[in-house]
Parts: C-alpha cells; structure tokens; sequence
C-alpha cells in the first residue's frame, strides 16, 4: 500500500504531525503535550468516514494495523483556509488590461476600462472559475469576494456569482460583498441592489472616502443594513494619507446606531503613517465597535509608494501587531491576483501568510498569526463549522511537509496534501491556457 493510498480509505491515523497550538478548538489539545518552543504540538489525529474522531499526543494512539498509519514525520497539519477579501471579477486580466504606472489610480483606471470592454457573463465565469479552481487547489475552504457595483451590468456579475455559488457548493463556501461608493449606494439604483443583495444573502459593502457628507453617507447606509440583517464589509483608508480616518467615522457610526451585525474593514493603511494619539483613538473606537481587520499586504505594497525612479520606503500594512495586542480580530487575505491591483499571486493563502510574516515580522514569536488566514476569518464569515482542528470536526486539512515555521515558510508547499473530508482532492493547478480565450 502506497502512503498516498492510506488517506483514500474510510479510516486512518495520522501520526507524528505538528500542529500549530492556536489551531486547536479550545480543550481538544491533549493537555498532557507540551508545546515546543514555536507552540507547535505533536500529535496523531484518528479519522473515520470524513471526520476527526480523536486526537492523542503522539505515540500513545491504540496499536493499530500499519497500513492504516499516515506518517506525517513531523510535518504540519492546518485546517484549511479562509479567504476573507478577494476580487474575482477582476482578476486574471493583466495580460490585457495592464496597469500602465503600477499606482492606485492607474489601476482604477485599467479595471474600469477592462470592465466595459470585457465583461460578458462568459468572460466573467472563465476567470472566477479559473480562480476558484486555484483556490480549491492550495486549500482554501471559503471565500468572501467583493463584487463591482456597475449599474444595470451588476445583474449579470451577480448571476455569474450565483451560479459559480451553487457549482462550487460543498467544495468552497463563497459569499459576494458589494462594491462601490456610499454615494452610488444611496441612489435608487444602489438601493434596489442592496435588496437584490439581501436576497442572495450577501454582505453590504462600499468604499467610505473621506468628504464633508462621509457622517451622512454612513449615518444612512448602517440603517439600511440593520433593517435587512446585512452585514457589513468597507474599504477603508486604502492609501497613506494622514488625514485619511474613514476606519474611525465607521467605528464611531457603528456606536451610535448601536449596531450589533458583524463589521469587517479592510485595507486601513494610514494608520501606519498617523501619530500616536490619533492611532490609538481609532483602535479604541474599533475595539468598542467590535470591527473585525483585514490586512491585504500583498496588493497593497505593489501600489503603495510607488513613484518612478523611487525606492519605496513604505510597506502598505495597517497596525496589525497593535491591533492583536488590543484584542482586535485581524486578518488577513488574497485581495487581488494578476489585475491592475496587483500583477501576481496565485490564490495562495498559504504565500499570503508567507509574505505577511515577513513583511510585518510576525515571526518572533509566531504566536498566534496562523488564525489569521483560519479560524478567524471562519469565525467572521460565520461558517457553519469552526475553521480548527478538534474531535468531531470534518477532516478538511492541509497537510504539509514543513515541520518548523522556517521549512514552512521557505519552500512553496507545492507538494501539501489537500483533505476534504478526509479524502485526499486533485492539488493539479488549472493551466493558464484555460484564460486564452479571453
């Protein structure tokens, strides 16, 4: 029997595996294990018919038969991925909508152009679906993903979506936030697709920008949210304007409307170059609002700080160790891939942890960071089962040969073992050459 052909059956024991300490379910750590010094624990995890049915210290699982041993050799066991903040709809066009100066407004520019002239419901199901098949190929197990608002063509983005939704049911969750101004939301346009968005059970979502009717633009859209049981999901300060405070008006919007849905903001950059006073007003307004953090690292050192013939000395992250300091839930995401946004990526949320441990030095200690791309984000998408490992949970995880945090994070994984269900999936990425047709 061949290694790989012992995760195929009903039953089976992974042994000898590491699995980071923050990615337990609360009490189904064994508690006679001590974690090492990066608070990964050694384990053997049973699993039967789809399901992790008991989880030991490694070494003291029942004698069992041989070939119904998996072993991990140390190697890391993660529950899979959660995807918080993308961008289907645009990505996978930059080989024809390039961005032609690498800045945020260039890349407005490019997508804006690239969506008039390209996208059809075919042309849109290609690429989502392409990146879709990515996702579910490195690990991911849900996805959030904003959506254009783009008038009367919006219908067509949302029927693309819901049928990639209902496609892709039981292999990755998906949720469709929209997109757009607070000004476009509050036009009855943008209120009749607030209501088609309630229908499809979406997340509301829109682009505070600073401006002297920001108090009145969100004073309306919190309303509308409550009175549909909508979530909500803003950008928020994307760029490295001191003066930039949309985070903290939706904070202090959300507590005076007393607003008891879930908030997500992404991006939130400014808070990087803002003084002290002002930062820690804006995190004790979030922390009071219970507003969840998305930080999309990637996406936005390609845009931040980019002048011709100048060395960026910014790095385009929100304050995220502050953050997680205070108690606030941070995350972080794929956002764009191969668009005017962003020239890369590869729907990896496995780089996109890489690149953030190394971008914001998240590695002394690891602590608790893998939550970031797992648990967390699960926990704010209010999936149906938690995002961790635990007795009595599906067996959706990923298996990966790196046994410290320094093998795991400098080598791609390419080689991970993808669970569903406690089955091995086909990890074989879709080629390129599906988009040529676009």
């Amino acid at each position: 029997m061949t290694p790989q052909s012992i995760l195929e059956q009903d039953r089976y024991w992974l042994c000898n595996a590491q699995v980071p300490l923050c990615l337990f379910l609360p009490k189904h750590c064994p508690p006679t294990i001590t974690p090492n010094s990066e608070k990964l624990v050694r384990v053997d995890i049973h699993i039967e018919e789809g399901m992790i049915t008991e989880i030991c210290a490694s070494g003291d699982r029942p004698p069992s038969n041989e070939k119904d041993v998996y072993d991990m050799k140390g190697g890391q066991v993660w529950p899979t991925f959660v995807d918080i903040h993308t961008h289907l709809d645009k990505g996978h066009i930059w080989h024809r909508s390039q961005n032609p100066d690498g800045t945020f407004s260039g890349a407005i520019a490019a997508s804006m152009e690239d969506g008039d002239r390209y996208w059809t419901a075919d042309d849109l199901y290609r690429r989502m679906n392409f990146a879709l098949k990515c996702s579910y190929a490195h690990g991911t197990t849900a996805i959030r993903t904003h959506l254009d608002f783009r008038g009367e063509e919006t219908e067509v983005t949302w029927e693309v979506f819901q049928t990639l939704q209902q496609e892709w049911q039981g292999k990755i969750h998906l949720q469709a936030v929209s997109l757009s101004t607070l000004e476009e939301l509050l036009t009855p346009e943008g209120r009749q697709s607030i209501d088609r968005l309630a229908e499809m059970g979406g997340i509301l979502g829109g682009m505070p920008l600073m401006n002297p009717n920001l108090e009145r633009q969100l004073s309306q859209v919190f309303p509308m949210a409550k009175e549909r049981n909508l979530d909500l999901d803003f950008h928020t300060d994307e760029n490295l304007n001191p003066e930039a405070r949309t985070l903290y008006h939706v904070a202090k919007t959300a507590q005076n409307h007393q607003f008891q849905g879930q908030i997500t903001c992404g991006h939130c950059c400014s808070l990087a170059v803002q003084p002290p006073e002002m930062v820690q007003e804006t995190l004790e307004a979030v922390k009071a609002a219970n507003i969840a953090i998305v930080s999309l690292p990637l996406c936005n050192l390609y845009l931040q700080d980019r002048q011709p013939g100048k060395t960026p000395t910014y790095r385009g992250v929100t304050l995220i160790q502050e953050m997680q300091q205070m108690g606030i839930p941070v995350m972080f995401a794929s956002d764009n891939c191969r668009d005017p946004f962003f020239a890369f990526g590869d729907h990896d949320l496995l780089e996109v942890f890489n690149q953030t441990v190394r971008i914001a030095h998240l590695d002394i200690p690891y602590g608790n960071w893998p939550q970031a791309v797992t648990t967390i984000p699960g926990k704010i998408m209010k999936l149906p089962n938690p995002v961790a490992i635990a007795v009595g949970l599906p067996a959706n995880l990923i298996l990966f040969k790196g046994r410290r945090f320094t093998e795991l994070l400098a080598r791609s994984q390419h080689d991970r073992i993808v669970l569903r269900n406690g089955q091995p999936i086909d990890t074989t990425l879709p080629d390129y050459a599906e988009l040529d047709r676009l």
